[in-house]
């Protein structure tokens, strides 16, 4: 199959050959007519995806059930190019393989999308306006019972760390954050130690497009933390899905990765990057053309 290509502004982007967004969980059709369709979209390292950043995802669900007028059709895991250079971070194709584990035995609705991971590194805007071309465009949206079209508002799924930087000067271009927050949206779940409220109100010209959720329990769980529990030989026991737990130690991952920090504070700026191995690029490529399948097996082996 041709590379496909689509336009961000005023840039190309180039889909990897026999690319397709994994599509086996999302709802093509509403319940609710009178509803607003949106799907749910986590970027980052998931470095390693955590039974946290799972549960943001029912959070979000919960509160968009009782306090909003949108339905939820579809969910992402989207994980972050090796080009991102961070220290630690393991390879693309170990991260979407993790994620790909967590989403199919541990959630009835999420899917992984891997185009992010065989890019070089993209901007969150970016990010999002792939999934908004893939669903609306190539995919025609979702439909009513009746059978009347709608588009599919794409929307992020953040952390309240990861939106305090978007108040930060310099950090994410102002354009970026228009693309993000005024014309997508973002749904942002409370973390420990993240001022919320500060964040939200130095983005006050966005404030009726980004929706806060308080975590009704606190959860401080981190990949961080993770980390550092596998090179001090600890119990990651519950932390993460097991399947996970089983992958990190078949393949021998985090036993020494470095002094790295986990929260993502550059994804609106431009970056640059080595090319990922040739042996996990091909890797990850045959693990993307998988992603597709009404069914699909994972082997932990």
């Amino acid at each position: 199959m041709a590379a496909q290509i689509f336009t961000h502004r005023k840039t190309a982007l180039t889909n990897p050959s026999n690319y397709a967004l994994t599509s086996h969980r999302l709802r093509r059709t509403l319940h609710t007519s009178t509803k607003k369709p949106i799907v749910l979209v986590a970027c980052g390292s998931f470095n390693p995806i955590t039974y946290h950043h799972l549960r943001m995802f029912e959070i979000a669900k919960d509160f968009i059930r009782q306090n909003t007028n949108f339905e939820i059709v579809g969910g992402y895991l989207s994980p972050v190019s090796d080009e991102y250079k961070k220290v630690g971070l393991v390879s693309a194709y170990h991260r979407v393989k993790m994620c790909m584990l967590a989403a199919e035995q541990e959630s009835s609705w999420l899917m992984v999308d891997s185009w992010e991971a065989l890019q070089n590194y993209q901007r969150t805007a970016v990010v999002l306006d792939h999934f908004d071309y893939e669903i609306n465009t190539v995919l025609s949206g979702v439909s009513t019972r009746d059978g009347e079209r709608r588009d599919v508002q794409i929307m992020l799924l953040a952390g309240s760390d990861l939106i305090s930087t978007m108040s930060e000067p310099g950090v994410w271009s102002h354009d970026d954050l228009d693309d993000i927050l005024g014309r997508h949206g973002t749904f942002v779940i409370e973390r420990t130690g993240a001022a919320l409220d500060q964040a939200i109100g130095n983005l006050a010209r966005w404030r009726n497009n980004i929706y806060p959720i308080a975590q009704l329990v606190q959860n401080d769980v981190s990949s961080t933390k993770v980390r550092l529990f596998f090179r001090r030989g600890l119990s990651v026991q519950y932390l993460l899905p097991a399947a996970v737990i089983d992958y990190i130690e078949q393949n021998n991952l985090y036993a020494d990765d470095g002094s790295c920090t986990e929260k993502d504070k550059d994804k609106g700026r431009e970056s640059g990057g080595v090319d990922a191995t040739s042996s996990d690029s091909g890797n990850l490529h045959a693990t993307q053309s998988t992603l597709g399948t009404e069914t699909i097996r994972l082997s932990t082996n």
